[in-house]
């Protein structure tokens, strides 16, 4: 990425802010938020009240815009949530071996899945929102968030290659540049509407209800009071995981529960087809579900355990 691109970024920056989009500065030549990650806050200068997010820190402010574009070739985010965007991002296989899980065999890539899902609902792909080619060729779908629902980004919840960026993401706008290609305009018009059956497969669904440590006890053959209420402990944090957070809270749920199936308490089945229940109940596949179980009672030694 060369100085003379910054002109280019900062009128597609400028661009995006017409449009009403806020944006944020990405790393030259990259997709990623240029600036500290959590991490490594130093909790000082704009972040003296505490860690400022791209999301947090994405601006309308055309002053604020040309001072930080004048002063490197920054790629530019946009902040889909504040935005009040929901992009549907429809990504291409990586490389041969990226292919399609079994529901979705028969599909080339994220469009193709996209095409089904509408067709699947009745209604024809909409071509005639603002779409963008991302730099592998994909495609982004810009479509305007329903007011009654605040929607979260999302990855594999609608299908393969088929991701959503809203509240808690960005998408990268056009006239950036990642690994020497551009992401441009294919079709040029205001955000559509986000389909109704859309925004319903989008919104999150509640959480059943923890289940009655009396009910879960009958369950659990030979556990005792304590393993009982630490597997429902472990079930409640699990249902009620975030969106980004849900494969982590399983692998930590069976990292947890891996000492209780060590000592005994537990069956390695038991804890198994609960959590795999749970996961499930918040959005997970079952192939998800089962990479996460046996990652966390791997790392836990109850795998190693069950099988001495």
């Amino acid at each position: 990425m060369t100085p003379t691109l910054a002109p280019a970024l900062l009128r597609a920056a400028l661009a995006a802010t017409e449009r009403g989009w806020p944006v944020f500065p990405l790393r030259p030549g990259d997709k990623r938020p240029a600036g500290h990650p959590e991490r490594n806050c130093p909790r000082s200068g704009r972040c003296g009240g505490g860690h400022r997010t791209p999301e947090q820190r994405a601006t309308l402010d055309a002053e604020s815009i040309n001072v930080c574009w004048q002063a490197a070739p920054y790629n530019v985010g946009i902040a889909t949530g504040p935005a009040n965007l929901v992009v549907v991002d429809l990504d291409i296989p990586k490389d041969d071996t990226d292919i399609a899980p079994p529901e979705w065999a028969d599909m080339a890539d994220g469009l193709d899945v996209f095409a089904a899902l509408c067709e699947r609902a009745g209604a024809r792909l909409p071509t005639e929102t603002y779409t963008v080619r991302t730099r592998r060729g994909g495609q982004h779908l810009y479509f305007t968030a329903p007011a009654e629902k605040r929607l979260r980004s999302t990855a594999d919840v609608l299908g393969w290659k088929v991701d959503t960026r809203a509240w808690g993401g960005y998408v990268v706008a056009v006239g950036s540049v990642v690994g020497g290609a551009p992401y441009e305009i294919i079709h040029d018009a205001p955000p559509a509407p986000l389909p109704a059956w859309l925004g319903d497969l989008l919104t999150p669904q509640p959480a059943p209800a923890p289940m009655p440590l009396a009910e879960l006890s009958t369950r659990m053959r030979n556990a005792t009071s304590y393993s009982t209420a630490a597997l429902r402990g472990e079930l409640e944090k699990v249902q009620s995981a975030r969106e980004g957070g849900r494969n982590r809270a399983v692998y930590f749920a069976a990292y947890a529960l891996a000492r209780m199936i060590r000592n005994g308490d537990l069956t390695e089945a038991a804890v198994t087809g609960e959590l795999m229940s749970a996961a499930q109940s918040i959005g997970l596949s079952a192939g998800e579900c089962r990479t996460a179980i046996r990652s966390g009672l791997t790392r836990g030694g109850a795998l190693e355990a069950s099988a001495a």
